[in-house]
């Protein structure tokens, strides 16, 4: 009764839990003892009188196991397969301890595994904590080294030009001319990247006189270089196209140089500029002659004496392919024994040729004779010898078959077109420039384009020097 007070008031506490836990547990142990000792006891009794009281009823005999009515053996069947179930669940159940006591017998020793697994991964942990401390400790101790004996390095700062400079003291000659005092190195300081602004020349009048083949082909190049910024203000170099002009030209040396002038950026003098001519006309291939190009820069391909400042000036190709590369991967054996000609030279130079020409004397006979009164024909007389002598296989034309292309007065004129001047050159190992007699002309586009042909096909360029009224008689040679 206590007991079950306790249960129904919820016990006094744990200690009271605790008390009415042993006690429903020691109630269940006496029930079940006591159902198995009456299951084990009085059931088999019960079984023992009933076989044996079985006989005494049967007056034939006295036998303890004899023959039975049909429900009496039903009874004594079905309890002999009682007992069999009996056996059989006591050997299951046997079994089943026996497996049991072996799952405990593995999870006891997993547990165990289980146990040194963790022991051995707190001591990873704590072996891993000691080498991370010694890591940055170290990293620490390098990096104080590296701070006491390297001092700290970084890239420069990006220096820009100022939009307005004060610009530089005038030249005491506009030919004497050079880098160092008609070019701005300020607006180009090493971190600057070297920007490039390239003027837009349908901006201007004379844009409309350009060739449109060669302008599509100039802003085609410069829309893919690296080096061309829009922003005029920062640019250390500004580019401006003005030739190759079309035909006929209207445009007056006075009225390009204005234009030039008027340049957004020429800032008076025009220095940083760089003014290209790529003009290969003979009426147009010195468009910037008698033009006043003060600090700017010009490069073309052809040069008086009078406008070139050595050393600043720049001397460029004649404009030969407009749109398209020549192909130097198609060149012609290299080796001179596959080649027809030791030198070839083909041109006309139809103000200073005379037509007494076929009448000269012969080579021995000017040696010892006086000096010609043209250096040209000095030269003719002597590549005739050449050819005459027949030493060497060599090809010299000094009269074009068809109408020679227009040059300048002293310049030796091209002949034909230029895919016969290539195969020609093609059989040739030397191919023979001749520069024009007139002292005053430094470089000419007849020259810069027999030289890039010649180059172009493999063909040794050998030049030969002709000499105006300012040389020294006897000394044109041929090199």
């Amino acid at each position: 009764m206590t007991g079950y007070t306790m249960l129904r008031n919820g016990g006094a506490g744990n200690g009271g839990q605790t008390c009415m836990l042993r006690w429903s547990n020691r109630i269940r142990l006496t029930w079940l003892s006591f159902t198995l000792f009456v299951i084990l006891v009085f059931f088999p009794l019960i079984a023992h009188y009933y076989l044996t009281t079985l006989d005494e009823a049967d007056e034939a005999g006295k036998r303890i196991f004899g023959p039975r009515v049909g429900n009496e053996l039903c009874e004594v069947k079905h309890v002999l397969d009682l007992c069999r179930i009996r056996e059989s669940v006591s050997e299951e159940l046997l079994q089943l301890e026996a497996k049991r006591q072996e799952l405990n017998s593995e999870i006891a020793k997993l547990n165990l595994k289980i146990e040194a697994c963790k022991k051995s991964i707190e001591n990873a942990k704590q072996d891993l904590l000691q080498l991370k401390n010694v890591i940055s400790q170290t990293e620490h101790s390098y990096k104080e080294l590296m701070a006491q004996n390297q001092p700290k390095l970084s890239l420069p700062i990006r220096l820009l030009p100022e939009k307005d400079d004060a610009g530089l003291p005038p030249p005491k000659a506009t030919r004497g001319c050079r880098l160092h005092n008609c070019f701005d190195y300020s607006r180009c300081p090493l971190t600057s990247g070297f920007p490039v602004y390239v003027y837009d020349s349908d901006q201007f009048v004379f844009g409309s006189y350009l060739d449109p083949l060669v302008k599509q082909a100039f802003q085609a190049t410069a829309r893919a270089n690296v080096y061309v910024t829009e922003n005029a203000d920062i640019a250390c170099l500004y580019v401006i196209l003005v030739g190759e002009m079309q035909e006929p030209v209207v445009l007056r040396p006075a009225e390009l140089e204005k234009q030039l002038h008027s340049l957004p950026h020429w800032r008076t003098d025009g220095h940083n500029h760089v003014i290209i001519n790529l003009s290969r006309k003979s009426d147009t291939q010195n468009l910037l002659y008698n033009v006043s190009t003060g600090r700017a820069m010009v490069a073309q391909s052809t040069f008086y004496a009078v406008q070139y400042r050595p050393g600043f000036d720049l001397v460029v190709s004649p404009l030969v392919h407009a749109m398209s590369e020549p192909n130097f991967m198609e060149i012609p054996p290299q080796v001179p024994v596959k080649r027809k000609y030791l030198f070839t030279f083909q041109g006309e130079k139809i103000e200073s040729l005379r037509s007494s020409l076929q009448e000269a004397r012969s080579f021995e006979e000017e040696m010892e004779g006086d000096p010609p009164a043209d250096y040209d024909d000095r030269i003719i007389a002597t590549l005739k010898a050449v050819q005459d002598s027949k030493l060497d296989q060599v090809l010299v034309e000094f009269t074009c078959k068809n109408q020679p292309k227009p040059s300048l007065p002293t310049e030796w004129a091209l002949c034909g077109e230029r895919e016969d001047r290539l195969e020609l050159l093609k059989l040739s190992t030397f191919a023979l420039i001749i520069t024009p007699g007139d002292p005053r002309l430094i470089i000419s586009s007849g020259c810069a384009t027999r030289l890039f042909e010649a180059l172009e096909v493999g063909a040794c360029p050998g030049g030969a020097r002709g000499a105006g009224p300012a040389s020294l008689p006897g000394h044109a040679a041929v090199e």
